[in-house]
């Protein structure tokens, strides 16, 4: 399908404007689509999405795509008929699948004359600032050389205390990770609607909206299948977080035909949950990607304004500390009411911020017998939510 002309682009609505004019996208593929709701792989929707991508490389487009289905993929070849509770189950299942799932891309792909490359990630290679830093440096080096990334979740060595939980959400932070212009979701739904359309025949499709409203996250509701481990839940608040850096969330039916062609070259296709905010500065978006945190620091209420208010976090506006963390480690800042509403990386460690909490600034030498930072958290390696 060729680029829309201009007279086609000057018709659509503004937002979806800015798909048809994005360079870089970030394609999230579902477990149901992949898999064909657990049959085995979908090498015929798969090929489908390479032959589409393929056309969207021609017109210049960068592509990573983030594809779910490795361990639904290993269940149907270790012969599961239902998702495994055990970790040690589930991760046997994820390298099992794994393989199929590479082997197929990567045929499917090549028919195109496209070269792919298998990027697996954990929540720590995104946590820590130093393999942040060089993950996205490599996916930005294989973009550069034309290269389709194939991105997904390293199941095989992850915990549930260190999962990103699903693949949306690793989507969205792919997104903000090399700063793409827009994230594709697609699914075995047509979007996003105002209530379940299985079970409400007045439920309507909401076309477009802004991803920071939160009223979408009732009408999503519910969770995934036995396959899929999200839902519309995940992709709604994947949205909101591809809006921190800008990135604009499409989510829609991956079995419709030229899906794919059809929501890039903006057509009012699935659902266009719009990013409205200015991008967050790049070492802001790390923190705020932080899906784990070490700990917790409660804050009295003038704390929670002066930090509203763009200024740090000092020691006397602390009322209790939860969790034993390290100096350096990202922490959340709540309000009285228990609200997160800021995180930052702390200049104390739990036991030390514990032992200043509620002081004065001019205390902190006396109690700890140093003073190595005068703020417990800065403003500069701060983020307000």
């Amino acid at each position: 399908m060729p680029s829309l002309p201009l007279r086609s682009l000057g018709k659509m609505r503004k937002m979806r404007r800015r798909i048809a004019e994005a360079h870089r996208l970030v394609i999230k593929v579902g477990s149901a689509l992949v898999t064909d709701n657990g049959a085995g792989l979908a090498q015929g929707a798969i090929a489908e999405w390479a032959r589409q991508i393929a056309l969207l490389r021609a017109e210049g487009r960068e592509i990573a795509l983030v594809s779910s289905g490795a361990i639904a993929a290993g269940m149907q070849r270790l012969g599961m008929a239902t998702r495994p509770q055990a970790m040690h189950e589930l991760q046997a299942a994820a390298a099992v699948g794994q393989m199929g799932l590479a082997q197929t891309y990567e045929t499917c792909f090549s028919e195109h004359g496209l070269v792919t490359a298998q990027v697996l990630l954990t929540h720590e290679d995104l946590a820590d600032r130093g393999r942040y830093l060089n993950a996205r440096s490599t996916l930005l080096t294989l973009l550069n050389f034309g290269v389709v990334p194939i991105i997904n979740e390293n199941d095989t060595v992850v915990t549930d205390e260190i999962k990103f939980g699903d693949n949306d959400t690793l989507g969205a932070l792919v997104a903000n990770l090399i700063e793409a212009d827009a994230l594709i979701i697609l699914t075995d739904q047509s979007g996003l609607f105002s209530a379940d359309p299985r079970s409400d025949s007045t439920a309507r499709l909401i076309n477009e909206g802004r991803a920071d409203d939160l009223s979408y996250e009732a009408m999503a509701g519910g969770t995934g299948s036995g396959i899929a481990k999200g839902g519309m839940i995940t992709k709604v608040r994947a949205a909101q977080r591809a809006a921190r850096s800008g990135a604009h969330t499409l989510i829609a039916n991956g079995r419709e035909a030229d899906a794919l062609l059809r929501l890039a070259h903006g057509e009012e296709v699935g659902t266009l949950l719009y990013a409205t905010a200015t991008p967050l500065a790049a070492r802001k978006q790390w923190l705020a990607d932080h899906l784990q945190l070490a700990g917790s620091l409660h804050l009295d209420a003038g704390a929670v304004r002066a930090l509203q208010d763009g200024r740090s976090l000092l020691p006397i506006g602390v009322i209790a500390v939860d969790g034993e963390f390290e100096r350096g480690a990202a922490v959340a800042c709540r309000s009285p009411e228990g609200k997160e509403v800021a995180r930052g990386l702390a200049n104390y460690s739990a036991s030390e911020a514990r032992r200043i909490a509620g002081r004065a600034t001019s205390e902190i030498k006396a109690i700890l017998g140093y003073l190595d930072e005068d703020v417990l958290v800065h403003r500069d390696n701060m983020v307000l939510l």
